[in-house]
Parts: C-alpha cells; sequence; structure tokens
C-alpha cells in the first residue's frame, strides 16, 4: 500500500522527507536496502533519487535520517545517518472489534494506528458478518498510517479469534472496556474519569450488537467494565475511533498534549 496522492505530492513539495518503516537495525552509516515496493514508492512516487532525503523507523530504534544510497528500476538501498528521535512507546492500550465489512474493518485498523493503539485484535462474534480478515492486510494499512502519522512503532496485529476462546485466555490485570449499546451502562468518559492508567483493552461488538448470551458473559467477567458511546447508536468503525480517542484523552498520551 502506498501513500494517497494528495500527501505523495504535499510531500514533493518539500513539506517533509517521506517516512518508511523498515524491518532492519538502525545506526549511523548503516547501509539499508528496500523492498520492491518500497524501492518504487520512494524512487517512481516520491521521486527521490540519489542523495535524496527520507526518515526511517523500525519500532526498536527511534526515527533515523537516511539518504539514497543507490537507486533504478531494480531496487534502491539507503543509507543511515544521523537519529532525529529516540525510541517512545505508546500507551498499553489495545483494540478488540468484531470485523465488519472490509472498507471498515480497513477503517478500524488506520484509525487505531493513527489514536495509538499497542494491538489491534479481530474477534469474530456470534453476529459477526465477516469471519475472514486477511491479517496482512490490516498490517499494511497499519504500516502506512504509522508512516503518515509520524508514530514510531507498529501495532500488533493479531489473528482472528472467536470472543469466547479470548476471553478465556484474558490477563485480568488488563481491564476490558466493552461498549455496550443495550443503553444502561455508564458513560466511557465517566468510567476513566479518575481511573488508573495501565494496561487497558477496548472492545467494539458486531454491527447487529452483542447477543444475549454475549453481553451476559461480558458483565459477569470481573476484568470487563460495561460503558456507553451515548444516546446514539454507532456504527463499528465510528464507536472505535470515539472510544479510542475518549481513552487517550483521559488516560492516554493526549494528556500531555503529544
Amino acid at each position: 500500500m502506498r501513500l494517497d496522492a494528495a500527501r505523495a505530492r504535499a510531500y514533493r513539495r518539500g513539506m517533509s522527507d517521506p517516512r518508511l518503516y523498515v524491518d532492519a537495525p538502525l545506526s549511523e552509516g548503516a547501509r539499508i536496502p528496500l523492498d520492491r515496493d518500497q524501492a518504487h514508492y520512494l524512487v517512481t512516487v516520491m521521486r527521490r533519487g540519489s542523495g535524496g532525503g527520507v526518515r526511517l523507523f523500525n519500532g526498536r530504534d527511534g526515527e533515523w535520517r537516511a539518504v539514497v544510497a543507490a537507486a533504478d528500476r531494480k531496487g534502491a538501498a539507503l543509507t543511515v545517518g544521523e537519529r532525529l528521535r529516540e525510541q517512545a512507546a505508546v500507551p498499553d492500550l489495545h483494540l478488540l472489534f468484531a470485523p465488519v465489512k472490509r472498507a471498515r474493518t480497513d477503517f478500524i485498523a488506520e484509525k487505531a494506528t493513527e489514536l495509538g493503539a499497542a494491538a489491534i485484535r479481530p474477534v469474530i462474534t456470534r453476529r459477526s458478518i465477516a469471519e475472514r480478515v486477511r491479517t496482512d492486510r490490516l498490517q499494511a494499512i497499519a504500516r502506512e498510517a504509522a508512516e503518515q502519522t509520524e508514530r514510531l512503532c507498529l501495532p500488533q496485529v493479531c489473528e482472528a479469534e472467536p470472543l469466547d476462546r479470548v476471553l478465556d485466555g484474558w490477563d485480568p490485570a488488563r481491564r476490558l472496556i466493552f461498549c455496550d449499546e443495550a443503553g444502561d451502562a455508564p458513560p466511557l468518559l465517566e468510567i476513566l474519569s479518575g481511573a488508573a492508567s495501565g494496561p487497558w483493552a477496548i472492545l467494539i461488538g458486531p454491527e447487529g450488537g452483542f447477543d444475549p448470551a454475549e453481553r451476559a458473559r461480558l458483565r459477569a467477567e470481573a476484568f470487563t467494565v460495561p460503558a456507553s458511546l451515548g444516546p446514539r447508536i454507532l456504527r463499528a468503525d465510528t464507536a472505535a475511533a470515539a472510544a479510542l480517542a475518549l481513552w487517550q484523552a483521559a488516560l492516554g498520551d493526549w494528556r500531555g498534549g503529544g
């Protein structure tokens, strides 16, 4: 996947060097070969030739400046310069969601990355309308979103699992907010006000909502917190973005303005 044309044009006007995620150690003087897709993006789309600037991150070593050392139709290689930013962690927040139609599932993965989720976990519920989830596609979407948004790491993208299996293996130290459309749960912001930081997760149900048995189990677990997202019924992708934004504002890295 590649940046949209408008963002590519903005980069080419000199607003910023493009960013690339690479799965390789980064240090001054290191030479980084690019795969075919990355080379095409950098050389053909972004028109970076020999000596052109690019920023690199790998989720471990921070962000580094690099320059194109070699570029042709067969590929490209970069030489790493100085470090621009030290590595910084994202808050320990997981997003669990029931897969919906492909475009909306893609949206959820993109916005979860932009909003700082540490992990993206599709879960299959009894009313899920999509049971097959292409993890590789969601990983590509997350990588592109991280490159665009100055994030220094990629979220973990997990394989889809049935909800019951997820709950059976749950670590009770991680609080699980499940956004319950039944209307009798307290508002999410009220729950988060004064809550402690630490490992949290948010669960968004399918478009048809949780079925009664699922809701009963979720409410019975000691580690779960039912929450309302307001008086209107939100689409699953809207609910995911809203819940992540509220959590980040109350307990996450939005509090510091970063």
